[in-house]
């Protein structure tokens, strides 16, 4: 029996030793280990990649909060490996955040990056996709003063802007749903170098997975406004260039939106989808003539936001048609309204850019304050 106990007894110690060595070869690991935060793609005039990656660095005795390394390669397999020669860390992309996408890159197809990330087991489907107004290498490699980390700084700007719904969270989940969803395009917020900070530059569209064009940040709210349902968002409006004589400008907070499709198909063989969208609203500005306390009057600022909205919407469609892009996603509604058989018939894409879309859009004001 006693023999037994000792034996246990060394049989613990044992464990015990290997889980403290193992803790140490665990800490020695950490500290050789890169965890990728961000990395960017743009596209060179010889056809090739210049492939980037931003590496936090969380050692207090080095001073540079981060290691940014960059290379040209044919793909970013072969910049992987490139650029694991020029450092003395191991590179892992289990923490990637951010993939930025030059616009010369956005441009050609983003398909064959966006498949070997999406392949890559260790990235997480929550990764973001983000295009960038020009070089994103630059932009990732750029040092704002009061952002030490870009990586970071850009991870959080599009989570903010995104709760807002001044742009989508795109991230390769959703972007690889779209690309293969026959009934809907790809969108991906867009962003700029702002000299000391970035900016937000509105939705990039695609078509598959080439980008055709963008909606400007000022416009990204009403395209939200159809785009989906939604709580929250602010919303500023320049009546005057409306030219209304008893109003300049108003201020809309606290949006809740809620979005509607029809689709009906006539007998004359044509298509006709309208979107409803009704949107409640707080006013948390206004300039003008009107006293918000006047039910008339307030009835009837509701019907000139009403008509500038819907105008603004119907001038996005458009747009979108223009483009041969269904970044609204109008396809999914008419494949729910038709057979199986019948939606392979119709050839979506050739049907699409002469298709009647009409908007119905309302705004009500729940609030208005205690000055008007």
């Amino acid at each position: 029996m006693r023999r037994q106990v000792i034996n246990n007894r060394a049989y613990l110690w044992i464990f015990v030793t290997f889980v403290l060595l193992a803790g140490c070869d665990d800490q020695r690991i950490l500290e050789k280990t890169g965890f990728i935060h961000s990395t960017s793609f743009d596209l060179l005039p010889d056809g090739k990649i210049n492939y980037a990656i931003s590496v936090p660095i969380a050692n207090p005795e080095i001073k540079t909060s981060r290691e940014f390394l960059s290379t040209v390669a044919k793909s970013s397999k072969e910049g992987r490996i490139n650029l694991a020669k020029q450092t003395n860390l191991t590179l892992v992309s289990g923490q990637l955040r951010t993939a930025l996408f030059g616009l010369s890159l956005a441009k050609k197809g983003i398909w064959d990056y966006m498949d070997t990330l999406m392949r890559d087991p260790t990235i997480s489907e929550q990764a973001k996709i983000i295009v960038v107004n020009g070089d994103a290498k630059s932009l990732l490699e750029r040092n704002y003063r009061s952002y030490p980390r870009t990586g970071r700084y850009i991870d959080r700007l599009i989570q903010k802007e995104a709760k807002g719904h001044a742009i989508p969270l795109t991230t390769i989940y959703t972007f690889v749903r779209d690309y293969y969803d026959d009934g809907i395009d790809p969108i991906v917020p867009i962003i700029k170098n702002a000299g000391e900070t970035l900016a937000i530059d509105g939705i990039a569209l695609f078509k598959d997975d080439k980008y055709v064009g963008k909606i400007k940040s000022e416009d990204a709210l009403i395209f939200s406004f159809i785009y989906h349902s939604f709580k929250h968002g602010e919303l500023s409006i320049d009546l005057k260039e409306e030219e209304l004589q008893d109003s300049k400008t108003v201020m809309l907070s606290s949006l809740n939106s809620s979005k509607k499709v029809d689709v009906k198909h006539e007998e004359s063989g044509q298509t006709k989808v309208i979107i409803h969208a009704n949107v409640t609203a707080s006013i948390l500005e206004y300039v003008g003539e009107l006293k918000l306390s006047d039910d008339a009057s307030r009835r009837k600022l509701e019907r000139e936001i009403s008509d500038i909205i819907t105008q603004r919407a119907e001038r996005i469609i458009k747009y979108l048609q223009d483009k041969k892009t269904d970044s609204l996603g109008i396809g999914t509604y008419v494949r729910n309204s038709m057979t199986y058989s019948g939606w392979k018939e119709t050839s979506w894409h050739d049907k699409y850019p002469n298709l009647n879309v009409q908007v119905k859009l309302n705004v009500r004001i729940k609030e208005y304050g205690f000055r008007h």
